[in-house]
């Protein structure tokens, strides 16, 4: 599944992508959006302040009929389009679906995302190969397409590279 050709972007003032995530999935459910959107956070370094943006995006315009100005309503400013185009998946068809271990085809076949790619390889992974999904996979869009960054894990399995809990950055100072 290629990316969705209607897209808007949501400003935030937030500097987290944990805090992004909540907000982007309270956002898609207060809007009453379907399981077929994806919802992206965006890294922006735009000059003035880092934060995380958010998009939405769908097959049709008509999904998005009034969410900005329901957005705007409630302080965000929304703009037409994406931020970039290497967002962060949070929400995207079959997201729900990619819990415990799957096999790389198991994941591909359930989800949008189309590919995975293991740290330090070149090759891409077998498809029977197992991934732990730790109920958190996060893939990025790369030329048009979803994939997931992987890394080996004990046994011969492979994990999502993005944990669900880091440690914060000097946690233990």
């Amino acid at each position: 599944m290629n990316r969705p050709p209607y897209a808007i972007g949501i400003d935030t003032a937030l500097t987290g992508l944990r805090e992004a995530d909540r907000l982007l999935q309270d956002l898609a459910a207060g809007l009453g959006l379907t399981e077929d959107v994806f919802g992206c956070t965006h890294l922006v370094r735009d000059g003035g302040r880092p934060r995380v943006a958010l998009s939405l995006a769908a097959g049709s315009e008509a999904v998005f009929e009034g969410a900005g100005a329901r957005l705007a309503d409630q302080g965000y400013e929304v703009r037409e389009g994406l931020w970039d185009q290497a967002g962060r998946a949070v929400l995207y068809p079959g997201a729900g679906a990619l819990t415990g271990t799957l096999t790389v085809a198991e994941l591909v076949s359930r989800s949008a995302i189309r590919r995975v790619r293991v740290l330090g390889s070149a090759d891409p992974p077998d498809p029977a190969t197992l991934l732990v999904t730790r109920e958190f996979v996060r893939p990025h869009w790369s030329d048009g397409e979803l994939v997931l960054a992987a890394m080996p894990a004990a046994g011969g399995t492979l994990v999502p590279f993005e944990v669900p809990d880091p440690t914060p950055c000097c946690a233990d100072h």
